[in-house]
This record gives structure tokens, sequence and C-alpha cells, in this order.
């Protein structure tokens, strides 16, 4: 559980900030990052907080979502709305067997967006999956210290139940080396003439989900960079 990070992005209410901490030591968890919240802090959120104020103090403010998971092999994104980008999904008991498994040797991040419009789809392809909370389809939206509840309370009852795969002792790509790939395949396939760009985010999506699928260690990121670099120079030569 030391190794699982909340993440909430753009908070709206300072108040939503104290009830997920509340939720957070109610089950073990210990560990807030906040995305550049509205309000924080307020005595509204130290007041919901409810005893929780050591989550509160020692929580880390960031300016972006990148920089919030830079560190984490692993990031979930929580979304109460079924999406046109088509992303893996796990029900939240899913979603705790995976993370406290991954929490074993690795950083996990579980990322909760706003209270009215929750992630876009831009911060959702940071996420290599989407937790989805089962709920009335006529009113599915969750308020933000339920729906970390509901997660947490699923992490506290999967740890201890954890078994640690061989393969998770891999030092497995965080998320600032995983978006480094991208963005150097994407440059890489500007270069040698392959990405079309009226189809370059389908594309550039399609191949994120794939990569994320494979869960690469820090090793393979440098040989696929290693390929790519090379395949940059061949076609450098090739216009000289």
């Amino acid at each position: 559980m030391k190794n699982i990070r909340i993440v909430l992005v753009e908070t709206s209410h300072g108040g939503n900030i104290g009830a997920v901490a509340r939720a957070m030591k109610n089950m073990c968890l210990d560990e807030l990052a906040l995305v550049a919240p509205r309000e924080f802090p307020t005595e509204e959120c130290m007041a919901r907080a409810s005893g929780a104020d050591d989550i509160l103090h020692e929580a880390s403010v960031h300016q972006c979502l990148d920089e919030a998971v830079s560190d984490c092999a692993l990031v979930i994104g929580a979304s109460a709305r079924l999406r046109s980008v088509s992303w893996p999904q796990l029900d939240p008991r899913e979603c705790a067997e995976l993370a406290v498994q991954r929490a074993g040797s690795d950083k996990v991040a579980l990322v909760f967006g706003r209270e009215r419009t929750g992630l876009t789809n831009a911060e959702l392809e940071r996420c290599n999956y989407l937790v989805n909370i089962p709920a009335n389809p006529d009113y599915s939206s969750l308020n933000l210290g339920m729906a970390v509840q509901v997660i947490s309370y699923e992490l506290m009852m999967q740890s201890g139940q954890k078994t640690q795969s061989p393969v998770e002792m891999r030092e497995l790509a965080g998320a600032a080396e995983m978006q480094g790939l991208f963005d150097h395949l994407e440059q890489a396939l500007e270069d040698i003439g392959f990405l079309d760009p009226r189809k370059s985010d389908k594309l550039m999506r399609r191949l994120k989900r794939l990569f994320y699928r494979a869960e690469p260690d820090m090793d393979e990121i440098k040989i696929l960079r290693g390929i790519l670099s090379a395949a940059q120079g061949r076609k450098s030569a090739r216009r000289n």
C-alpha cells in the first residue's frame, strides 16, 4: 500500500480533497498527489479530512499530470463515463488486484479527474488502464470522495491476499520513460515518412495501447529507442 499513490486532477472544491484524505486513511493509504487544485489548503478541506490532516500536510502539489506520475510504472485512470476512445478497462476489484500486485515492486498511481468533467482524453492516454465503478446507468456519477473510498476499500481487501510474480521483479519503465518513448516514436515515424498527419492521432493511440500492454522494462525501452535512433540516422543518410 505504501507504493500506491492517489492523484487528484484539478479538484474544484477543497472539501472534496479533505474527504479523499479521510477515505485514504480509513483504508491505509497515505500518499496523495494534487494536480493544479483550485482550492488548497482550505478550512473546509481540513474539516472534511476529520483527523486525516497528516495526509493533507504531506500531499504533493504538481502543475501537470505527467509530473505527478513520472515515477510510476503503472497508471490507472478512473472515469464514470464510457469513452469514444477505446482503452483497456477494469472494474474496481480487477483494478485493486493489479495495483497491489504491481505495488510489490513499483510505484502505482490511481488518477481521479475533475468533479464535473473527469479526465480528458489526453489525460486518459497517459494511463495504462481505465477503471470504471459500476453504478445506476441513469445516475452513474459518484462524488469524488465516494469514488476514492470504493477503490481504496478494494485495495485494502486485496492487500491481504498479495502475491508477487517473478516477472514483477523487472525494473519496469515509468510513465516518464513511456512518454519519452512515445514522443521519440512519433518523431521517428515522421522522419522516415511513415506517419500520415491525417491519421497520426489514431495511429499513435493504437501504438500506445500496444506498448502499455507489453509493459516494457527499462532495458527494453533503451533497445527500442536505439532502434528508432538508428532508423532516423539511416533516413538522414539517405537524404544526404
